[in-house]
């Protein structure tokens, strides 16, 4: 058994144990390291796994003719979602959700706190982007990742949305103003009437009362 680092300039490879057949015991084992044997499968077993035991492993079977026939699994620490971000790309109206580190992330979309509407706009596979109907983009765009390990989001906010219901308010308000302004204007046209109705009586008494005497 033998591991080496993913990444790096010159990776150092690791023998982790050396087992032969029917020995039961394996040479070279580490003290957080057991390895068991059988005459068809061998088991590795790493206690108290960290960041440092991450890495590539491999196993090598050498048969009796020499013959070597190897394996390999890379192998990372499961890692919690850290640092999500999301990023417009205007031109072409995509919202791209990226995280930092995280082992197996899941990726969702949030619109207003509400699910993503073929409204609102389509959803890649892998879920990391968001193609927008909205024109123009507006309201809060939420991207969720999270993994075994919990989650984390971020929200991208746009210029505010027109609300359709201004326009509702602004046509139930101008007949209501309509309908006050001629209630208005009938009570004032009722007043300048009665008005003129008094002066006029008042002169008719006025020449009335001339022609008396």
């Amino acid at each position: 058994w033998e591991r080496e680092p993913e990444t790096g300039f010159d990776p150092v490879r690791v023998t982790l144990a050396t087992c032969s057949g029917g020995v039961l015991k394996c040479a070279g084992t580490r003290p957080n390291v057991r390895v068991n044997t059988e005459q068809q499968e061998t088991t590795l077993q790493i206690n108290g796994f960290s960041r440092a035991d991450s890495g590539e492993y491999s196993v090598t079977v050498t048969d009796r003719t020499g013959a070597n026939t190897s394996a390999h699994c890379i192998v990372r620490e499961y890692e919690a979602v850290h640092h999500v971000s999301v990023s417009i790309n205007v031109s072409h109206s995509l919202l791209v959700c990226s995280e930092a580190w995280g082992t197996d992330p899941i990726f969702s979309w949030l619109y207003e706190g509400g699910a993503i509407t073929q409204t609102v706009g389509r959803v890649s596979a892998d879920g990391t982007t968001l193609s927008v109907s909205l024109s123009p983009i507006c309201g809060h765009f939420t991207c969720v990742v999270r993994n075994k390990l919990g989650d984390s989001s971020a929200t991208y906010t746009a210029a505010p949305c027109k609300s359709e219901g201004r326009g509702m308010t602004v046509a139930v308000v101008c007949p209501v103003l309509l309908l006050l302004l001629l209630l208005c204007g009938g009570v004032l046209a009722f007043l300048l009437w009665r008005r003129r109705k008094h002066n006029n009586r008042g002169e008719r008494l006025h020449e009335h009362v001339d022609d008396t005497i």
